[in-house]
């Protein structure tokens, strides 16, 4: 019977000291060049869209702008 309550200590230990080891190890981060990857990418297609559409797009403020009447 001792045996069985050693063994059971034992497992226990074990897990405990697992589990200990998870959350106080490191941690995962992130993929960090993922999102430095997505982050150039999203900055060069709004350049490249406010290079093309950039003058209609002013144009359209301007139109919508000179459109509204006050009091």
């Amino acid at each position: 019977m001792n045996r069985i309550i050693r063994s059971h200590h034992r497992a226990r230990a074990a897990l405990v000291a697992a589990v200990s080891r998870r959350i106080d190890g490191p941690r995962d981060r992130g993929d960090v060049p993922g999102w430095v990857l997505i982050t150039i990418m999203t900055a060069g297609l709004v350049t490249a869209l406010w290079a093309i559409a950039g003058p209609q797009l002013g144009e359209l403020f301007s139109d919508a702008i000179s459109d509204v009447k006050g009091p």
